[in-house]
């Protein structure tokens, strides 16, 4: 589950987005990927609290539907599934932009390639997905570990060839933050987005063998991930190269390459950004589907979709999930060249509504927990609730500077517009179908939904449950 983490949230976003990070923030974009990295962090770690004391089969959907009702479960389960249905479009032209530089085909035919390769790799079965993406993020282990032994021993100018110790780009260029610590705070923003992915381990521990000791030994390493990865990686970008430079618009890891002198750099990174991205897609691709399963579960998708495989894939879930990179490839045929600025603008901020809503369940979830089973609480969140709440308000930080940055007010209203439609779903749902199941979806052998609900659920377990707490009580039988 460490490597799922891994491939879920190293992709382009580091290899060739923190280029403009580096170009708003100047040196000082280390700190920008350090606020970020700890706010990601910290989050992660409330959430894997609730993941291990509350074993609930919906993960953070579930939580939220703990905390808040049954409405904060659906629109939060919708949302997140909207997200990884169009990051699975997204990475597919992606992907396809990059195969167009080797193969000459059209890129929706390459985009249409990509995605029925992928499709089906995650239809086989669940130990396929695993072993691709293990594969996938040993291979960007190795490359970011090569990058920084070579990179740093540059920098300190003990790598052949060098003109001597690069290290004062740090500071000669106008200062660590020449444009300002307005610019790294509003570069945060922009980067806070490159670590969507983590949180992909919840949902892969309820059909890992040990789900509490995997999610626990995964967020723990987190940290230590998000600093190797991330920081150290910037750290030694703008060590080696000027901050200022024009070279940045392209990956800063093949610019750094180019600049030590390592022959084939550019082919070299241009091959890991296509595997990264075929991780993410891969990653998206299972995660859009096990949350649409178990929205199945609990009632709140057709039930038709919940069919599965030999293998227990939900094959009609995954099928679904790609109808999106579908109409992708059609809208890339339609309009080259703009359909994935369009996708990734559409849903920028559906990540930090995510993001809070967990924290904010776990002030909830969290009290009740101690107040009712203490003992559970095996992973805790450091200095409940205090922490929580710095949290929470640094990410309604970032929230508001999204909408005070002309450049970001796009995403953060398009992903508020997808919140909107769901919660009007819900409401429609909620007047013409069956009464919505306040019951969370258990997990076989560890615990019941009304088990679950005793422990952290409001307490009123005979009311509310509608005519979907049956199947709720059924669906929660098997972990998916």
């Amino acid at each position: 589950m460490a490597l799922i983490a891994i491939g879920g949230s190293v992709g382009a976003g580091l290899f060739i987005g923190s280029g403009a990070v580096i170009q708003t923030a100047g040196p000082a974009a280390v700190v920008s990927y350090a606020l970020a990295g700890a706010l990601v962090f910290l989050t992660l770690r409330a959430l894997g609290e609730m993941v291990v004391s509350v074993p609930a089969g919906g993960s953070f959907s579930d939580y939220a539907r703990l905390a808040f009702g049954p409405r904060a479960g659906f629109t939060i389960g919708w949302v997140y599934w909207w997200m990884y249905a169009v990051l699975v479009a997204a990475e597919s032209v992606a992907g396809a932009t990059i195969l167009s530089q080797w193969v000459e085909l059209p890129g929706w035919v390459l985009a249409l390639v990509v995605l029925l390769a992928m499709t089906a790799a995650n239809l086989i079965s669940v130990r396929v997905f695993a072993e691709t993406e293990s594969l996938f993020s040993l291979i960007k282990v190795a490359t970011i570990v090569a990058f920084l032994l070579v990179g740093g021993l540059y920098a300190l100018g003990l790598w052949s060839g060098s003109e001597g110790s690069t290290v004062a780009n740090l500071w000669e260029l106008g200062g660590f933050a020449p444009n300002g610590w307005v610019a790294v705070l509003g570069a945060t923003v922009v980067v806070l987005f490159a670590f969507g992915g983590v949180e992909i381990i919840t949902i892969a521990a309820g059909e890992s063998d040990e789900p509490e000791r995997g999610v626990a030994s995964a967020i723990t390493n987190v940290l230590w991930r998000i600093g190797l990865f991330y920081v150290a990686s910037i750290l030694v970008v703008v060590m080696v190269v000027p901050w200022d430079s024009t070279q940045l618009d392209r990956s800063p890891f093949v610019v750094v390459m180019e600049t030590v002198g390592i022959p084939g750099a550019a082919l070299i990174m241009e091959i890991v950004v296509l595997i990264a991205v075929l991780s993410v897609l891969n990653a998206a691709m299972y995660t859009s589907s096990r949350m649409l399963f178990m929205l199945t579960r609990q009632g709140d998708a057709p039930r038709v979709l919940r069919g599965t495989n030999r293998g227990g894939v939900p094959v009609r879930a995954i099928l679904l999930g790609t109808v999106v990179g579908y109409a992708a490839v059609v809208a890339d045929y339609l309009f080259p060249g703009q359909v994935f600025g369009f996708l990734v603008a559409s849903i920028g901020a559906i990540l930090l509504v995510l993001f809070l809503v967990i924290c904010a369940s776990q002030l909830v979830v969290g009290a009740r927990v101690r107040r009712n089973a203490p003992e559970r609480l095996t992973l805790r969140m450091w200095a409940f609730p205090y922490l929580t709440w710095v949290t929470l308000l640094g990410l309604a930080a970032v929230f508001v500077a999204m909408a005070a940055l002309p450049e970001q007010r796009q995403a953060l209203w398009a992903s508020v517009g997808a919140v909107v439609v769901a919660l009007v779903v819900y409401e429609v749902r909620r007047r013409v179908g069956s009464e919505p199941s306040r019951w969370v979806l258990g997990v076989e052998g560890r615990a019941s939904p009304r088990e679950l609900d005793a422990v952290a659920g409001p307490g009123s377990v005979g009311s509310g449950s509608g005519g979907v707490a049956g199947s709720g009580g059924e669906g929660s039988a098997g972990s998916g």
